[in-house]
């Protein structure tokens, strides 16, 4: 069982395959999980394995120990980060001060690293949130996920908690960023329950870039699992692989593409 969990509201800076030097960023319990997906591949494990009654940092509390750790940076002089990024144990925006946390962050950033993005991971079940929406509009990078185009694939992959998920109504509230995005998007194969699960199928493959293309992000972040995953069964795509979808990609949208294999 995946045990990956991170014990401080600011940790890192790490290397991250896809955004560089990251200060990460967690707003969710320390001892636990919280998400509104349920992922086959999540490092942080099942929802239900994890389950926490830790209360959430305050904005206060998450203020003060990003500022405490951008200082200590500046004052070591060792290492400057690309990016500020919020991930840790589940979903970030589910966070009910979380625009606030945002301004905090942009201020903070301004005063120390100006030079460093601000990154926010997200599933995207919590946009149509208006305070969530605004937030993301704040920050470079709001980094969206979108692992199949078809209901049935996204549903065995991500477990969403909200019975009436679709791919539709995710297009819907993504085309709201008009273009100003990352759409990411995790590539397994393996089984899970019974089922085989693969979204790098010829299938899978050309509808997920029909929706890029109707989405138009300004860029694509495409990878596989990199650690031990919740179910046994899942396979790391082999970057060949990655980098032939990443190369249809740009063919036919002309849109950038990072891979993390």
């Amino acid at each position: 069982m995946s045990t990956l969990l991170f014990h401080e509201i600011v940790f890192g800076p790490i290397h991250s395959r896809r955004l560089g030097i990251s200060l990460g960023m967690n707003l969710l319990p320390y001892d636990g999980k919280l998400c509104s997906f349920d992922c086959i591949y999540c490092e942080c494990g099942f929802n239900k394995d994890f389950r926490t009654k830790t209360k959430l940092p305050d904005r206060e509390n998450v203020r003060a120990a990003l500022e405490d750790k951008l200082a200590s940076l500046t004052k070591e002089g060792v290492v400057v980060p690309d990016v500020i990024t919020f991930a840790g144990n589940g979903e970030p925006t589910l966070h009910p001060a979380f625009e606030e946390i945002i301004d905090d962050t942009v201020a903070l950033r301004n005063r120390y690293f100006p030079n460093a993005k601000i990154s926010v991971l997200s599933n995207g079940m919590h946009i149509g949130k208006p305070k969530v929406f605004r937030a993301l509009g704040k920050i470079e990078n709001p980094i969206l996920k979108l692992d199949s185009a078809l209901d049935e694939t996204a549903r065995l992959i991500d477990r969403p908690g909200a019975p009436g998920y679709s791919v539709a109504k995710q297009v819907e509230l993504y085309q709201r960023f008009q273009g100003n995005f990352i759409l990411q998007t995790m590539f397994v194969r393996g089984r899970f329950e019974g089922k085989e699960v693969d979204n790098t199928t010829e299938k899978e493959v050309s509808a997920w870039i029909e929706i890029v293309k109707t989405l138009h992000p300004r860029e694509v972040m495409i990878y596989t699992v990199d650690r031990e995953t919740p179910v046994k069964e899942m396979e790391k795509i082999p970057l060949a692989e990655l980098r032939k979808i990443a190369d249809r990609v740009g063919e036919e949208s002309g849109i950038r593409t990072n891979v993390a294999g």
